[in-house]
C-alpha cells in the first residue's frame, strides 16, 4: 500500500512538498546562524545575503513550477481514501501556490529590492527622530503591500486589509477583530484609568541589583526545560532580539537577552520563547504545511500562556523565588514582592515591547486601527505622527514627547509585515481563555505550579492546540471545536480586572 501510494500523484506531490519544506527549514538554519553566531564582518554578512539569495530562487523555482500544478490536480481528481488529511493538504496547497503564482516576479523583486532600503531608511529615520525622511521608504513599503494583496486576492469582495491579515492569521476578518478589540477597548481604558488614579502601585525593588549573566543564563535553562522546553532537541542562545527559530520538531532554538543590573527581562523573555518553542516541538513530524502552526494569533497564545497564565501569577513566584535566592546570594524577596514587581504597570511608558499586561493591549489596538486607516485610504502615510500622537492621548493619556518614541519604535510596516499587529492581542485573549479551560480540565491548576509540576499543562496545551496543526481553518475554528466557543475576550478583561484591582488594591 505505501508503495502504491508513493507511485499516486498524491505521493509524488507530497515528497515534492516536503522537499520544499526542507528547503525553507535550511533557509531557517541559515538565518539563525546569522543572527546568533555569524562573525560581524560585512564580508560574511555578503556570502550569507548571497547563499539565502540563491536558496531563494531555487524555493521559487520549486513552487512555481508547473509540473506541481500538475501534480495537485491529479491528485485532488484522486484523493486516496486512506489519508483522512489529503483533502486539508489539498486545500492548503492550493491556496499556498495560487497566491504564490498570482504574484508577478517583478513585484515579487521589488519587494525584496525595497525590503533592504525600507529597513534602512527606517533605522536611520528613528536614530535622527525624523519621521519625515521615512514618509518615501514606508509609503512605497505600503503601496507595495497593496498591490501584493491586490494580486494575491482571489475574491475582490474581500478588502485589502483582509487579505493581508490572512497570511498572518487565516480566517480572521478586520470586522471580527473590530468587534473582539472593541469590547476590550471598551473595559480596559476606564480599567487603566483606574489603576493609574486610584491604586498603589507595588514596589519594583525586587527586579534591580547585581546579577551576574553567566548565572541568569543557567537560571533561565533549568526554568524553561522544567516548563516542557525539550533541550535535547533545541538550544538556548543570546541576540540582541529574542526569538524561537524551528527547522523541525527536533531542532528548535530560542534566544534571549540579559542585562546584569535587572533579572527579570532575561527569565521572562525566556519563557515567553520557550513557549513559543513548545508549540513546534510538539506539532508533528510531517514536513508538510498541515503540521506547521495554525495562525501568528495561535503562536503568541502558546508564548502568553506561559507567560502569563503561569510565569506571571503568585504560585509560580512560589515555585521560583527560591531559585532566585540560591542563584543570587544576596536576594531576600518574598514570592509576593517578586509578583507584585513583575506585574506593576508602567504609566509613563511609550514602547509597546516594554509595556506591561494591562498597557500592551491598547499598543496594539493602536497600530491595527491606524495601518487599517492607511490600507483602507483613509490616512496618508506622512499624517501618521499626528494621528498616532492623537490615539495614544485617546488611549493610554500620554502625550508623546517625540517619533522615535511614537510613530517611528516598530520595524514591522518597513518589513511589510502590514496585518501582523492584530495578532499580538488575538493571542493574548486566546491565552486568557485557554488557561480559563484549563483550569476547569485541571483544577489543581495552581498547586501544580507552585510544586513546579508543568508536564499535565503542557499536556492540556499539545493536546488542545499543538497537535493540531492547520488541520482547522481559522483560530475560532480550532477553539470552537476544542473548548466549545470562539474566540472570547471576556475572559482576558475579566483576568486584567481581577489582576489588577487585587493587586493595586482598588
Amino acid at each position: 500500500m505505501i508503495a502504491e501510494v508513493a507511485k499516486s500523484a498524491y505521493g509524488q506531490l507530497v515528497s515534492q512538498l516536503q522537499t520544499i519544506t526542507h528547503l525553507r527549514r535550511a533557509e531557517s538554519v541559515l538565518s539563525y546562524d546569522q543572527m546568533v553566531f555569524m562573525p560581524e564582518i560585512p564580508e560574511a554578512a555578503a556570502a550569507r545575503g548571497a547563499q539565502l539569495s540563491a536558496l531563494a530562487s531555487v524555493l521559487h523555482e520549486k513552487v512555481t513550477d508547473k509540473g506541481l500544478f500538475d501534480l495537485l490536480e491529479k491528485a485532488e481528481n484522486d484523493i486516496p481514501h486512506d489519508e483522512p488529511d489529503a483533502p486539508r493538504l489539498l486545500e492548503l496547497t492550493r491556496k499556498t501556490l495560487t497566491e504564490t503564482a498570482r504574484v508577478p516576479s517583478e513585484l515579487a523583486s521589488r519587494k525584496a529590492e525595497h525590503g533592504a532600503v525600507a529597513h534602512a531608511a527606517w533605522a536611520k529615520a528613528r536614530e535622527n527622530n525624523d519621521f519625515q525622511s521615512f514618509v518615501p521608504a514606508l509609503k512605497a513599503c505600503f503601496d507595495i503591500a497593496k498591490e501584493e494583496a491586490a494580486a494575491k486576492r482571489v475574491d475582490d469582495g474581500i478588502s485589502l486589509y483582509d487579505q493581508m491579515l490572512d497570511q498572518f492569521e487565516p480566517g480572521m476578518t478586520s470586522a471580527r477583530i473590530d468587534e473582539i478589540f472593541s469590547e476590550i477597548e471598551t473595559s480596559l481604558v476606564p480599567l487603566l484609568d483606574r489603576v493609574k488614579t486610584k491604586g498603589t502601585p507595588p514596589s519594583t525593588d525586587a527586579l534591580t541589583g547585581h546579577f551576574p549573566i553567566d548565572v541568569q543564563k543557567d537560571l533561565c535553562r533549568e526554568i524553561v526545560t522544567s516548563l516542557g522546553f525539550d533541550d535535547k532537541s533545541g538550544r538556548i542562545d543570546v541576540s540582541v532580539h529574542p526569538f524561537t527559530s524551528s527547522s523541525s520538531p527536533a531542532d528548535v532554538r530560542i534566544t534571549s537577552r540579559f542585562s546584569d543590573d535587572e533579572w527579570a527581562m532575561g527569565l521572562i523573555a525566556s519563557i515567553h520563547e520557550g513557549g513559543h518553542a513548545m508549540y513546534e516541538q510538539n506539532l508533528l513530524p510531517s514536513a508538510l504545511e498541515i503540521d506547521s502552526y495554525l495562525s501568528m494569533g495561535a503562536h503568541e497564545s502558546q508564548s502568553l500562556f506561559w507567560e502569563r497564565a503561569v510565569a506571571k501569577s503568585l504560585p509560580f513566584w512560589h515555585y521560583a523565588t527560591p531559585k532566585l535566592k540560591e542563584s543570587f546570594s544576596d536576594f531576600s524577596y518574598s514570592p509576593e514582592d517578586v509578583y507584585g514587581a513583575v506585574n506593576a504597570i508602567k504609566p509613563e511608558n511609550f514602547i509597546r515591547v516594554e509595556a506591561d499586561e494591562l498597557t500592551y493591549p491598547l499598543h496594539v489596538l493602536l497600530r491595527y486601527r491606524l495601518e487599517k486607516e492607511i490600507i483602507d485610504g483613509d490616512l496618508k502615510v506622512e499624517e501618521i505622527p499626528k494621528r498616532w500622537n492623537e490615539m495614544y492621548k485617546d488611549l493610554l493619556g500620554l502625550e508623546v514627547p517625540d517619533d522615535k518614541n511614537g510613530c517611528l519604535q516598530d520595524i514591522h510596516w518597513s518589513a511589510f509585515c502590514i496585518g501582523y499587529f492584530p495578532t499580538y492581542l488575538l493571542g493574548s485573549s486566546t491565552a486568557a481563555q485557554l488557561a480559563h479551560y484549563c483550569r476547569q480540565d485541571i483544577p489543581e491548576f495552581d498547586k501544580k505550579i507552585e510544586a513546579g509540576e508543568f508536564k499535565e499543562i503542557k499536556e492540556w496545551l499539545i493536546n488542545k492546540v499543538h497537535k493540531h496543526g492547520k488541520r482547522h481553518k481559522s483560530l475560532d475554528s480550532l477553539l470552537e471545536d476544542q473548548l466549545g466557543e470562539k474566540l472570547n475576550p471576556k475572559y482576558f478583561i475579566d483576568y486584567l480586572d481581577k489582576k489588577y484591582s487585587d493587586l493595586y488594591k482598588c
